[in-house]
């Protein structure tokens, strides 16, 4: 049975190793509602939706700014 002569170091170890661990870019594509770019086989984060079915309700920050407006001027007309 063959016997290695030296140590392997561990630099030469974890080479190896590395050589296998490869970053693949990130794939994205257009929304077909919105046209906004997104990642493949994920729900688009501007409107929801996935495949043409709504998924999630997305509330712009915009939206959420008015309505926190609205409940405050109603709460100020109260009092």
């Amino acid at each position: 049975m063959a016997v290695p002569k030296k140590k392997t170091s561990k630099r030469r170890t974890r080479n190896r190793r590395a050589a296998n661990t490869k970053i693949s870019p990130i794939m994205l594509s257009k929304c077909p509602k919105c046209g906004e770019p997104k990642r493949i086989h994920v729900v688009c984060t501007n409107c929801g939706f996935y495949k043409d079915k709504k998924v999630l309700n997305i509330e712009t920050k915009l939206d959420k700014k008015i309505k926190k407006e609205e409940k405050q001027s109603a709460n100020g007309e109260r009092e």
